[in-house]
């Protein structure tokens, strides 16, 4: 009998949250392959160990399943990531004001400064928008394009030169160009009735060459990991078209240069096209095609463009047109024919009842069990819609827009109608499936914590008390939503999300504990360790030599990523540049500089805060070589 191949990496001495319920708790694990093979105590795995087996030794830190954002949008956030700076997580406007002057300092001719949505007026500590002047103030020439979730754009006087908006330009279908007493624009789109016009302008920009977008994904997907985020299911997106805008991703998944799992969703591009878009691609393309890092996962999230409810809650719901449920189960009909799950768009009940309709209708002729067809968003889903859902064998994907636009829905709706927006509790408690995640990088920040939090705590961004307490979610629950509940919805139940021996070995050590920590830190953790099919993909503090898998610099050489990184400018004000730098040399460390104080960890050093103005003389008074090596 052949004797089992030796662990390729070992993890001990940590606390384990696995999400197993057969093993619920545990000190080490084993992964050989890429999948878990041993979950136990810390005699029982490292016995396992041979001559070649890596071992990290996680010191009492706790460890949970790696996290996977049910609705997201990284595929075309990846390809723009570079280029963007972000606001995620800054937490006043004087600070992002700052950024935003340093960075149109280093921003050549004809690029654009662009700061495409994660962020909302209410997380700043002003709570406002910076004003057109204030930006002109600062950017005189360089174009400056602002997202504002998706109900604004400002635009500084460079960037209105830029896309040429004047006193001719026509008011637009899709939206509205606030206009002076002259009739000159201002600078203030608006997305009235709809988005198209926020779209259409981001559109005129530079783009960036294939080359700088594969790096730009490597990046975002770093980013990600730095978060613990270990899988998406990409959601699609507009003007992200099949296959031409996903090439970036299926080169970097040929080169096993992936660091997240993707399960995609076909997203139609063009309004009364979408039939012939959904026949085209059920004839070309198969549901679950791909890898365990990209693999199809059906239609959606937009089906047809008359089903799409705009979910700007500043703007009373827009009322869909007659003509939607007949488009909508044309499109059904033939998902259901060729079994492809889908997932919907759907902000309120009142287009979730009517798509219900539908979909009872479809599955009298073709039966729809079986297929993990699911809502997203559902912000006002009510008890009755639940109910229907369950019974078709459908899903509810809950994402944490509330969390950057709950102040507007009070301010529309009240505060009672707020108290279970979207009702996740009663959702849990009616047996339906569900699932949490994002819907970045416009909407709403990328963070998987902030979502946790949440979840857990009821609060906005913004400090706003949503949901009261017993409307909110343990944190044990909050985490399944983020982990194993997320697979039912990739038709990849038992294959991930749990901490268990045969499942993908995915997991994240974050930097305090989850289940320990106060409330009001959730939203601030970070990963300390995450590790994707066995391989670290990125580490911090204590683990940063165990860090192999950092990316080329950011392209451009002027990308905001080189100075902040990403969410809450970490790169400026915590990790720096320089740490990117030193835990690739950290990781590739050959040289024969054996340190006395650290060995060959040499990041240990050169990413400590000494006490001195000079870190190379404290570490060398104490016989230290880093710095030489």
């Amino acid at each position: 009998m052949t004797a089992s191949p030796a662990p390729d990496l070992i993890l001990r001495g940590g606390r384990f949250t696995t999400l197993d319920r057969g093993n619920p708790v545990a000190q080490a694990v084993a992964i050989q392959a890429g999948r878990f093979v041993a979950v136990g105590d810390d005699a029982q795995v490292t016995a396992l160990a041979g001559p070649a087996t890596r071992v990290i030794d996680l010191h009492g830190a706790t460890a949970l399943p790696g996290l996977i954002d049910n609705h997201s949008h990284v595929i075309r956030g990846g390809l723009n990531y570079n280029m963007e700076l972000r606001w995620d997580g800054v937490r006043s406007l004087a600070d992002a004001m700052g950024m935003l002057r340093r960075q149109v300092a280093v921003t050549p001719a004809p690029q654009w400064v662009r700061i495409v949505g994660g962020f909302t007026e209410h997380q700043f500590a002003e709570k406002r928008l910076p004003t057109i002047q204030e930006l002109n103030a600062v950017a005189p020439d360089t174009p400056v394009f602002i997202l504002h979730l998706y109900d604004r754009a400002l635009l500084n006087g460079a960037a209105l030169r830029a896309v040429g908006y004047t006193r001719e330009t026509p008011e637009p279908p899709g939206g509205q160009i606030l206009r002076d007493a002259d009739g000159n624009p201002t600078g203030l789109l608006l997305a009235k009735p709809n988005a198209s016009i926020l779209y259409a302008t981001l559109a005129k920009g530079p783009k960036l060459p294939y080359d700088y977008q594969r790096n730009s994904t490597r990046h975002f997907m770093r980013e990600l990991n730095r978060l613990g985020v270990t899988g998406v299911i990409d959601a699609g997106g507009g003007s992200q078209n099949w296959p031409d805008d996903y090439k970036v991703i299926q080169d970097l998944e040929a080169a096993d240069e992936l660091t997240v799992r993707f399960a995609y969703n076909l997203f139609t591009q063009k309004p009364k096209q979408e039939k012939q878009d959904f026949l085209d691609w059920t004839s070309t393309s198969h549901y679950k095609q791909g890898t365990d890092y990209f693999r199809h996962n059906g239609a959606g999230e937009m089906l047809v463009f008359s089903a799409a409810d705009f979910e700007d809650f500043r703007v009373p719901r827009p009322d869909l047109p007659a003509q939607m449920e007949g488009e909508l189960e044309e499109v059904v009909r033939i998902l259901a024919q060729n079994r492809w799950p889908w997932r919907l768009h759907a902000t309120y009940d009142e287009t979730i009842s009517r798509a219900l309709d539908v979909f009872e209708r479809v599955d009298k002729d073709i039966p729809l069990a079986g297929l993990n067809w699911f809502f997203d968003h559902a912000e006002t889903i009510s008890d009755k819609s639940i109910d229907r859902v369950a019974a078709l064998g459908g899903g509810i994907a809950v994402q944490h827009r509330m969390a950057y636009q709950g102040e507007y829905f009070v301010e529309r709706y009240g505060a009672r109608a707020a108290e279970a927006t979207p009702p996740i509790a009663r959702m849990l408690a009616r047996g339906v499936k569900v699932s949490a995640g994002t819907d970045a990088t416009r909407v709403a920040s990328y963070n998987p914590w902030v979502s946790l939090a949440w979840m857990i705590t009821g609060k906005t961004v913004g400090g706003l008390q949503l949901t009261p307490q017993r409307n909110c979610l343990d944190r044990e629950t909050a985490l399944r939503m983020w982990t194993e509940n997320v697979t039912w919805f990739s038709n990849e139940e038992g294959r991930k999300g749990r901490i268990e021996v045969g499942q993908l070995a995915d997991l994240v050590v974050p930097d305090r504990d989850f289940f320990a920590c106060a409330e009001a830190d959730i939203a601030d953790i970070t990963a300390a360790l995450t590790i994707v099919g066995g391989k670290v993909v990125w580490a911090a503090g204590r683990f940063a030599s165990e860090d192999a898998g950092a990316p080329p610099p950011a392209m451009p050489d002027w990308s905001p990523v080189r100075s902040f990184g990403g969410y809450g400018a970490w790169g400026d004000t915590e990790g720096k540049p320089l740490q990117a730098a030193v835990r690739r040399n950290a990781a590739a460390c050959g040289c024969d500089a054996l340190c006395g104080v650290h060995g060959h960890a040499h990041a240990n050093a050169w990413a400590a805060e000494p006490p001195a103005s000079d870190p190379k003389s404290f570490w060398g008074a104490l016989g230290c070589s880093c710095w030489a090596a």
